[in-house]
């Protein structure tokens, strides 16, 4: 999610305990009634297409279901809601009939604790398919989930790695951690095309400036989550990567011409369709040469003419998450919940009242201003993927689930496969001595331990001498007498062994010493005047140890997958 995302979401209440459900209104009972009339052939399907994961009996499975369905509970299926606290949240979704839930880290105690959670929520609620369990998980600044799950480096290393085979097995490595606490879907890969420094929210979550490179990562990506059973949810359409503000606290604009859409944001997505991605979350933007003054999510010329005419997408359309300020500066659960339906999504994400988005729903059914049949589609496009996904993973066509830290290899070998250099001489080893570590803490702490791993020493400087104490200024005066200001001790001298390695991290400025290493997006490499620079695009212990090996002397395989002023493009 505009994580962003980014990524994404704020923390919510769960609902209040609920009313009890007003008596159907007579123009709602024969609505109903009307739409439950034996459907003509052409309509067993809702109009839903394939080529997007589930076959066509699936499709007509999942509209069977829909049918007998009641409004309530077909209001509720299309609400995807987050949770307080490390407990199942049996009633919550039981009473508002959700389609599923999103998990942050505070919902996990252990991820042991977190897999039970799971289980008995699936085991407590009655759906005609497996409920969309989901998280923001994509690597580097926006991961969800922690405690002992394995960490991944930021996507741009896919982009720097420009290695499918390996980005495919970090996705498929992640997603297999992911149903093994029994997730089934992950709002990741993003699929934004970063437009460099300006870009304040997607940054290093985006696979690369260059289009084709950032469509190679995506899907290969897909294809790695897929693999593993958890379905992915390729976001945030139209392309959040050139947008100069971030949507949790306003609605950016995306002042691009059509022809840069065309060229630039929309190729990943467009490469996603054509490999029969499953799900596409749409972002809340501004897109002014489409829809001026909208917003993308709740916007039938983005999500209808654009995403499914245009680009031909026949799958599970999501929001982002509906509790941000982009669309709650606008409009309510209610509104927000009933204009994403009208303009063709099928799947809400976190509405700040999720039980105000369900009655909303329910109401303007009723009043007649958003059709039964929209509703009844959308629930039916997320069973149907939901009964697809099902169906392979009992056929054993997806990898078996893997407890956390199982993936570290995997991580390891993206990290490996991206780190580039991008000053200083490449294959030569740089450290001949000692080492002095600056930078974020975190960092400096990563990085120490993998010096140590390859035998290089650490040198920590003394703390500088005690300040000699203030002199008395009064009695100077006193005796007729300038006071002397106190000088301050010189800081120790660093021995002459010792190489000075500088980190900088997420939204860090240039810095300098003998060695610089970015661990987020490269950028401020451009303007560091540091004779080796080094890109690892994530601070995990993997891409540390990356890191040191080239220090070392091992050629940095991976090229820089954004334009840097004055930088080559690597080893």
């Amino acid at each position: 999610m505009a994580t962003g995302l980014a990524v994404s979401g704020c923390s919510l209440s769960a609902p209040e305990g609920e009313s009890s459900p007003p008596a159907a209104s007579s123009r709602d009972a024969s609505a109903q009634a009307a739409d439950e009339k034996p459907a003509k052939p052409r309509d067993l399907d809702l109009g839903i297409g394939t080529g997007w994961g589930p076959s066509r009996a699936e499709v007509r499975e999942a509209v069977r279901l829909v049918r007998a369905m009641s409004l309530r509970d077909l209001a509720g299926q299309v609400i995807v809601t987050d949770y307080l606290g490390t407990d199942a949240p049996v009633d919550l979704v039981d009473r508002l009939h959700l389609g599923g839930v999103i998990l942050f880290d505070r919902n996990i105690a252990s991820s042991r604790g977190a897999r039970e959670q799971m289980r008995t929520l699936r085991r407590s609620t009655e759906r005609p398919w497996p409920l969309w369990i989901s998280a923001d998980q994509e690597g580097g600044l926006v991961e969800r989930l922690q405690h002992d799950l394995t960490r991944f480096p930021s996507f741009m290393s896919a982009g720097a790695a420009d290695r499918p085979g390996a980005v495919r097995a970090a996705a498929r490595a992640s997603g297999r951690e992911l149903a093994w606490l029994g997730l089934t879907a992950d709002f990741a890969p993003v699929a934004d095309v970063t437009a460099g420094p300006a870009d304040p929210t997607i940054g290093s979550r985006s696979a690369s400036e260059f289009t084709k490179r950032a469509a190679r990562a995506v899907t290969a990506a897909v294809r790695g989550y897929s693999s593993a059973g958890v379905v992915p949810v390729v976001k945030h359409f139209p392309g959040h990567g050139a947008a100069p503000s971030d949507s949790h606290l306003t609605l950016p604009v995306l002042d691009r011409p059509r022809s840069g859409l065309r060229s630039i944001d929309l190729a990943p997505f467009r490469a996603a369709i054509d490999d029969g991605v499953p799900a596409i979350m749409v972002g809340h933007l501004d897109v002014r040469a489409i829809a001026p003054g909208k917003v993308s999510s709740l916007s039938s010329a983005i999500v209808t003419d654009l995403l499914r005419k245009r680009l031909g997408f026949a799958g599970l359309v999501t929001t982002d998450a509906l509790d941000m300020a982009a669309v709650t500066g606008r409009a309510g659960s209610a509104e927000s919940a009933v204009r994403a339906l009208r303009a063709g999504v099928d799947l809400l994400v976190m509405p700040p009242d999720p039980r105000a988005a369900r009655d909303g729903i329910v109401a303007a059914v009723r009043a007649g201003e958003l059709p039964l049949r929209r509703l009844r589609q959308a629930a039916a496009r997320q069973g149907a993927l939901m009964l697809h996904r099902q169906a392979r993973v009992r056929a054993g066509a997806t990898a078996a689930p893997r407890p956390p830290g199982s993936a570290r290899d995997a991580s390891w070998r993206l990290s490996r496969a991206a780190v580039t250099q991008v000053a200083g001489e490449c294959g030569v080893r740089q450290i001949d001595g000692r080492v002095m570590l600056t930078g974020p803490a975190d960092d400096v702490a990563t990085l120490g331990s993998a010096f140590r791993t390859y035998g290089v020493e650490v040198y920590t400087p003394p703390p500088p001498p005690e300040e000699p104490p203030e002199p008395d200024r009064r009695g100077a005066r006193r005796q007729g007498a300038s006071p002397s200001p106190s000088a301050a001790p010189a800081p120790p001298p660093i021995p002459a062994d010792v190489m000075k390695v500088a980190v900088t991290g997420f939204r860090g400025g240039p810095v300098t010493g003998d060695v610089v290493v970015s661990t987020d997006t490269p950028w401020s490499l451009a303007a560091s005047s540091a004779p080796v620079k080094i890109a690892a695009y994530g601070d995990t212990t993997g891409a540390m140890r990356a890191v040191v090996q080239v220090l070392l002397g091992r050629r940095a395989p991976g090229t820089l997958p954004v334009r840097l002023d004055g930088v080559d493009k690597g080893c």
